[in-house]
């Protein structure tokens, strides 16, 4: 449904995209994941129309972005971040209004709006104004007019920003139940994102593609690494040296304030090693008081940081 090639796009001197290259099947819902400024929203604004590339070619839904930006509009449907509306308009003139837009009329626009009324749970923001509504029920606005016309793709730059912990599960929610019948990729520097949500990731760094797959596969990449988190009372300076000088340590961070004297700190190994041993030895050897010790394997946001720092 998708597909990239050597995209490259400059802000004047600034390279924001360095010959990106990625596919999205049809059904899949993929995260376009990295830091910000990475390129993420310049390559969803490439992709819905808004932006041309310098070069390099992206096809949607059979069509090239370049040559048939018409037809690509009537095939997707775009939530831009942020959630731009129309607050001082009622939330069914609003969808009436985009419906008409994208060329709904009679009976046909009645049915949608009810449709995405419906599916998004809008039935209680129905009657007030946008700028009456929550965070949470105004991103259920902006689905459901990136959904009113049927559109075979959907693509979402940070659906969930600034949401509190229960809009975001609603949000998630409702995406993964769109994807059954969808393809969506959606932009998020999040890691929890695309774990909850996406069938695969593609992760993006200074314009770049720097890995994709699934989150199991990419979690796969740091699966000769083990992270080792141990507590400890004392000078935090003193220990973290004295654990970074452990062989087959490849670093050292704090990973909780201090508490009483007490620190938290994750060490990364360079490779598969019985790490938690060797710090428990360190530790004991300079009669620091230790609370905790374990070992943990490497997880998504250490391959992310891995490939992003």
């Amino acid at each position: 449904m998708i597909k990239v090639e050597k995209l490259v796009k400059n802000y004047g001197t600034h390279r924001a995209l360095r010959g990106v290259s990625f596919e999205v099947g049809q059904g899949e819902i993929v995260g376009f994941l990295g830091p910000n400024g990475a390129g993420k929203t310049t390559t969803m604004k490439i992709l819905t129309c808004y932006l041309p590339a310098d070069s390099g070619t992206a096809m949607v839904a059979g069509y090239d972005v370049a040559q048939s930006p018409v037809e690509i509009r009537r095939r997707i449907g775009y939530l831009s971040e942020g959630a731009p509306l129309y607050v001082e308009m009622g939330t069914i003139d609003f969808l009436r209004f985009v419906g008409g837009m994208r060329g709904l009329k009679g009976e046909k626009l009645n049915k949608q709006i009810k449709t995405v009324v419906e599916r998004c749970g809008l039935e209680k923001a129905a009657g007030k104004l946008i700028g009456e509504l929550s965070k949470g029920y105004r991103q259920r606005v902006g689905l459901a007019q990136a959904l009113i016309h049927e559109p075979d793709i959907l693509i979402l730059d940070e659906p969930t920003t600034g949401l509190d912990p229960n809009q975001i599960q609603e949000i998630r929610s409702l995406i993964k139940e769109i994807g059954k019948e969808k393809t969506v990729i959606l932009s998020t520097h999040i890691l929890t994102e695309v774990t909850a949500t996406c069938d695969r990731a593609i992760i993006i760094n200074e314009g770049k593609v720097v890995a994709q797959g699934t989150p199991q596969e990419l979690m796969e990449r740091g699966s000769g690494k083990m992270n080792v988190i141990a507590s400890v009372r004392g000078n935090h300076d003193l220990i973290s040296e004295s654990l970074r000088g452990i062989d087959g340590v490849s670093s050292v961070e704090i990973v909780s304030p201090a508490e009483d004297g007490v620190a938290r700190y994750r060490l990364t190994s360079k490779e598969h090693l019985p790490l938690a041993e060797r710090v428990f030895h360190v530790i004991a050897d300079n009669g620091w008081a230790l609370s905790e010790l374990r070992q943990e394997t490497v997880t998504l946001e250490d391959v992310f940081a891995e490939l992003t720092k």
